[in-house]
């Protein structure tokens, strides 16, 4: 069975973050002069919670503070990374089935703007922004306790409505992340976790650290996390195509959402008695030779009864175009 819901990290996870997080780091470590010497050392902070590595550099706790809304504003105003290949699709497919997530130690401003870039923002049920929850742990046992977060959403501004998600057990849940300290505190929640190989830590160390399975390639995740029949669906569209999910396929939307079917048909409805109408007053004008200009409307709306017929795609139309031609 499909997990109920998957929390992802976001850098180095959802988004390439070696380069671009470390940057906007190293302005941080010299501004505030933390001793950081290398990229390593900055990706060893992150073997536990980033802000309690933070922490372990700085004075004291007003310090440590002063840090980190410092690094948060810099990751607003300067963090550019690009969405790993692949991923967003990734994301879409997962929608069709599980309650999704971000989790991550990043600001929510941030991962917004990012979310929103890549077109998978109302891909995700909720996001949980280091400005909002600093413990992922925190984060993993509001899913166990309310039931609530686990509705979903199918890639567009609407949760499901009318569903009604069971109490979560840890069985249920999944994290997926490329850093050894969520591993390690997803294990120490009993949550299911999975890592990723193209971020942060190697996949040795993703294991070691208690990750059941470490994707290579991003639709590996797919093939874990669903069954063959899961696997199938999903609730996202390339660019190409404007919808509902926010983003598209040349072959459209591929969204199963009854509302928007009934939204479409009563769409459709109303074109129709609007093209009824229409064609119900065109017949109604004499056959009679009539002026030069009279005569030029009666072609357009001659040209008008064809493109009604086709749109309408009766009998009943069809035959009045053949009449007004005569």
């Amino acid at each position: 069975m499909p997990p109920l819901a998957v929390l992802f990290d976001l850098d180095g996870t959802l988004v390439q973050t070696r380069d671009a997080s470390w940057k906007i780091f190293a302005r941080v470590n010299e501004a505030f002069k933390l001793g950081v010497g290398s990229q390593q050392d900055y990706f060893r902070l992150l073997e536990d919670n980033l802000f309690q590595g933070i922490r372990g550099l700085c004075r004291d706790d007003a310090h440590s503070q002063e840090v980190a809304r410092y690094f948060l504003s810099e990751l607003e105003a300067n963090y550019e990374p690009d969405f790993v290949p692949g991923i967003a699709d990734v994301a879409r497919t997962l929608a069709a089935s599980c309650s999704l997530a971000v989790v991550s130690s990043n600001s929510t401003a941030t991962i917004r703007r990012l979310l929103t870039r890549a077109g998978v923002a109302h891909c995700f049920s909720h996001v949980f922004g280091g400005d909002v929850e600093p413990d992922k742990r925190a984060v993993v046992r509001c899913f166990l306790a309310d039931h609530s977060y686990l509705i979903g959403r199918d890639c567009s501004p609407a949760y499901r409505e009318g569903e009604r998600p069971g109490q979560a057990s840890a069985e249920d849940l999944v994290l997926i992340t490329d850093t050894t300290g969520d591993v390690k505190h997803a294990r120490e929640c009993g949550v299911r976790v999975v890592g990723v190989a193209w971020g942060m830590h190697r996949e040795k160390d993703l294991f070691e650290a208690g990750a059941e399975f470490v994707a290579v390639w991003p639709q590996e995740l797919i093939a874990h996390l669903l069954s063959e029949a899961a696997s199938g669906h999903s609730c996202g569209l390339p660019v190409s195509v404007a919808c509902s999910c926010g983003a598209a396929s040349e072959a459209g939307c591929r969204c199963d959402d009854a509302g928007i079917a009934k939204a479409g048909a009563a769409r459709r409805e109303r074109s129709l008695k609007r093209a009824d109408a229409l064609a119900s007053s065109l017949q109604s004008m004499p056959a009679a030779m009539a002026p030069p200009a009279a005569r030029e409307k009666r072609r357009l709306d001659e040209a008008l009864m064809r493109s009604l017929a086709r749109l309408r795609a009766t009998p009943a139309v069809r035959q009045s175009s053949r009449n007004l031609r005569k």
